[in-house]
Formats: structure tokens, C-alpha cells, sequence
């Protein structure tokens, strides 16, 4: 009997905003533990939260990209359950009525257009993060507090490449919409994987196994790979009693899935309406507001550099791949910069430099005005693009406008009558070689280039350069 496998995804986002989710204390990234923290966060007793409107916002703004149906009311529930990185002893979630309903979203997934189900998203509070060490258990509640984003698909992804295809697409929507940096290095993005296997008539024919807390792309196809073969062996091998209900974990050492917790049934978490955040009504005007603000999404850029622009599918891609650098080219072309140059400087030359340093494109020196610099110099002839090159390199080294550099001592020489006498002496004294280039020895006209390069000390442009000598060589 065929098979496929089936997974559903519960991808959390951390989100960005000046404070956390129901309290005041400030939500940024720190190495530091415990040190953005206060009452709230902590479970003092006497506690009132406060919502944070920023988040509501921006939870509604995710909904919209979605495609979600939105209720015309916000409410939030507790969620109780006790955990030692959990100090009230409950978490404020949305269960009841979540910010978003019955969505959908396009993904590009290896060339094609996929379209994922959304069950819900919603907005939370993080938890505190826990380190767990040989003999203790250290907490950081730095975390506590923090706004997420909770979005939950329907069981309706068919591979692995597909899953990844949809956490790399909601964490473009997450940043090109600043709702999140959705950095997971910096652990922003969690996710907790659902499997099983479902024959071609629709019928489940493994038990689910929720993979959970992984957090990277990376170890999400690889879970998905590992669970898909270790539960078609069971399956093809008659060994049925070896699948069970459960909740895994994914070992990175090992690449498997380690078993954690059977789960027979849903944990009951004894949802009830949190009592000190009263329901308000979500009107349509303050919806139609947001969605107004949103900007170009990642796919739509791409398919305008495609376009409008003339850009190969692989540049494109490429330069959506990060906001910042997908701004970066739009400000090149913005102040006239043609797209097809601003692409190929920024997929060459400025993407290796920004490896190689570590950096982003926000740290890079050479501002899309600096560049035009260069590019301006390159297409007058002013220089050639050996020297375009050197004056990027020597601009960045130096931390100068390319401009500085670009002076009559290195500008390309471009006067026919001046290279055609450097020709001409070059030719006068080489005439075996101009022999041996007519009998078919065609090598030698590199050697006259050099020539005469080393003549002018690489100004000479090497375009006029190459066609006066093709017409002086060349037979007739």
C-alpha cells in the first residue's frame, strides 16, 4: 500500500516590541539572565497584567497575511499548568477565541507554489527558559513575559522541504513586517513538529508523535526524515506495537528522535477567560487600519525583481532572502543604480565581504550612495573593473567613499590615439609574435594586451584596447 507522510506545525515567534506582552519590563535580547524582569514576571502576588496594544496590533497584522478570519472580539484565557519556568502557575494565551481562524498561506517550495492551512494563530506569553546542568536547573526569566506568536497548521504538509518552506516563509513575513526579528540564534523561533503516516486514501495509518521544541530549520527536516523512516520500518515491517501516541524529542548528536512522554490523550490544562484582561471589541475600521499598513511581503519583491526589473529567478531569491538586503538593492536602484548591476555587486562582491566579516548589511560601510560611486566611475570608463574592484576593496579597508580614490593618477585611459601609439610601439618591436598570431597561435594577443596593461600600468581600457589590436593583428 502507498504512503506519504503528514505533519503539522506549531511554529512559536518571539516578537518585537519596547516591552513585554503584559508587563512593563523590557523585551530585548540580553546575555545577561535575569535582568529584564519585574513583578509581573516573576508571580508576585497582587499582580495585574496589562496589554500591551503594540503586540495586539501586530498579532492582528499576522492574522491578515494569513488570510485568517479575525473575531470581533479579543479575549485571553489561562492556560494552568505548574513548571518551575511558569512562576504564576498559569500562562495567559488564547484558547477561546483566538486572534486568527481557518487561514491560508502561499509557499514557494522547490520551485512550486504550495498553499498551507492554517488552524489558528495566536497570541501568548513566554515562558522563563530553563538551562539544565548536571546537578541543577538554572532559570533565566528574561524570557517570562515576552509576546509570542503561536501559528498552528492544519496536518496538510506532505515533506520535509515543504516544512521548512513554511517556517523560512513565516519568518520573511515576521520580518519584513518588523513583528519579529525571528532570529534563531537567538532561540525566536521554536517549533514543535507533528507526524504520522496517511495512505492514498486519506486514512491514518501510524499513531501521531509530536517532535517538540526544535529549533532550526535544520533539525526540523531532519526530525521529519528520521520520523518518516523509522515509522514506515515499523509499518512495513509488521512491528505496529513499537508505534505509540507520544511526545519525542530531537537528539542533534545522534540525528533521531528520542522518546520523552507517551500521549494518549490531550493534556488537560483547564482553560478558563482570564479574569484581569476584559474582552474588547476588534471593529473593522481598526482592522482595515492595520492591514493598510502592510508592506511588500518577500514573495511579491521577488516576483517584482523577476518582473520589473529583469533579474534571474536565483538573484532574486537571493536577495529576498533578508529585508536588509532586499531594501539595500531597492535603495540602489531608487537612486539609479541599473537593478541588473545593483544585483550582481550585491550577490558577488557584498554578500562575500558581509560573510567573511560576519556582519549584516546595516553594519556595511559602503552605503548604496557610495556604490553608485563606484558604478557611476565604471560605466564613463573613468575605470575598469579591475580597478572598480580595488577601489570597493580599498574603500571598505579604509572606511572612505570610493570617490577619494578615484583621481586622474588612476583613472582608465580611454584615449584611442594615445593606446593606438602604445600599440604600435609594442607592435613595431614584437614582429615574430605577430607571425605566430596570424599562423594560429591565437594565445599571443593576450600577450599584446599585457603589454600593453604593463605599458600604462593597467589604465588603458581594455575594451579599446582589445579592438585596436584586432583590427592592427587580425588578418584582413
Amino acid at each position: 500500500m502507498a504512503y506519504h507522510v503528514i505533519v503539522g506545525l506549531e511554529m512559536h515567534c518571539e516578537m518585537k516590541s519596547k516591552t513585554k506582552v503584559f508587563s512593563p519590563a523590557t523585551n530585548a535580547y540580553t546575555p545577561s539572565a535575569n535582568t529584564n524582569v519585574n513583578e509581573i514576571d516573576l508571580g508576585f502576588p497582587g499582580i495585574l497584567p496589562t496589554l500591551n496594544m503594540e503586540c495586539v496590533k501586530k498579532a492582528i497584522m499576522a492574522a491578515r497575511i494569513l488570510n485568517c478570519e479575525i473575531p470581533k472580539k479579543m479575549m485571553f484565557d489561562r492556560k494552568n499548568y505548574y513548571y518551575p519556568d511558569l512562576p504564576k502557575g498559569y500562562q495567559i494565551t488564547q484558547n477561546t477565541m483566538p486572534v486568527g481562524v481557518h487561514g491560508n498561506i502561499d509557499v514557494e517550495c522547490n520551485g512550486s507554489i504550495i498553499n498551507v492551512s492554517i488552524q489558528d494563530i495566536h497570541l501568548e506569553e513566554d515562558s522563563a527558559a530553563l538551562d539544565h546542568l548536571d546537578t541543577m536547573s538554572l532559570i533565566d526569566y528574561n524570557r517570562a513575559g515576552v509576546p509570542l506568536l503561536e501559528c498552528v497548521t492544519d496536518p496538510c504538509i506532505t515533506s520535509a522541504d515543504a516544512a521548512v518552506a513554511f517556517l523560512d516563509t513565516m519568518c520573511k513575513i515576521y520580518q519584513y513586517t518588523d513583528i519579529s526579528d525571528a532570529d534563531t540564534k537567538k532561540g525566536q523561533i521554536r517549533c514543535d513538529v507533528n507526524v504520522n503516516l496517511q495512505d492514498d486514501n486519506g486514512n491514518y495509518i501510524t499513531p501521531k508523535v509530536e517532535i517538540k521544541n526544535i529549533n532550526s530549520f535544520a533539525n526540523v527536516k531532519n526530525a521529519i526524515i528520521y520520523e518518516y523512516e523509522r515509522q514506515s520500518k515499523a509499518y512495513e515491517e509488521g512491528k505496529m506495537d513499537e508505534l505509540i501516541q507520544e511526545t519525542r524529542r530531537f537528539d542533534e548528536e545522534t540525528g533521531t528522535t528520542v522518546h520523552m512522554r507517551s500521549k494518549v490523550d490531550a493534556i488537560d490544562y483547564k482553560y478558563f477567560v482570564e479574569p484581569n484582561i476584559p474582552p474588547f471589541i476588534i471593529d473593522d475600521e481598526f482592522v482595515k487600519e492595520i492591514a493598510s499598513q502592510i508592506p511588500m511581503l518577500a514573495l511579491e519583491r521577488k516576483q517584482m525583481y523577476t518582473d520589473k526589473f529583469g533579474l534571474d529567478e536565483l538573484s532574486a531569491i537571493v536577495i529576498v532572502k533578508e529585508k536588509s538586503l532586499a531594501d539595500y538593492f531597492e535603495n540602489c536602484v531608487k537612486i539609479g543604480i541599473d537593478a541588473k548591476i545593483a544585483a550582481n555587486w550585491l550577490n558577488g562582491s557584498i554578500i562575500s565581504f558581509l560573510n567573511k566579516e560576519e556582519i549584516s548589511i546595516s553594519d556595511f560601510y559602503l552605503k548604496p550612495e557610495f556604490l553608485k560611486q563606484i558604478v557611476d566611475s565604471l560605466n564613463e570608463g573613468t575605470i575598469s573593473s579591475k580597478q572598480a574592484k580595488e577601489i570597493f576593496n580599498k574603500s571598505l579597508e579604509e572606511r572612505k567613499e570610493p570617490k577619494e580614490f578615484i583621481s586622474s593618477d588612476n583613472k582608465q585611459i580611454s584615449d584611442e590615439k594615445y593606446i593606438e601609439e602604445v600599440i604600435d610601439n609594442i607592435l613595431a618591436n614584437n614582429e615574430d609574435n605577430i607571425a605566430a598570431y596570424q599562423n594560429g597561435k591565437t594565445n599571443v594577443f593576450d600577450f599584446f594586451v599585457g603589454q600593453v596593461m604593463k605599458e600604462t600600468k593597467g589604465k588603458a581600457n581594455p575594451n579599446i584596447t582589445k579592438e585596436l589590436l584586432h583590427k592592427k593583428i587580425d588578418k584582413s
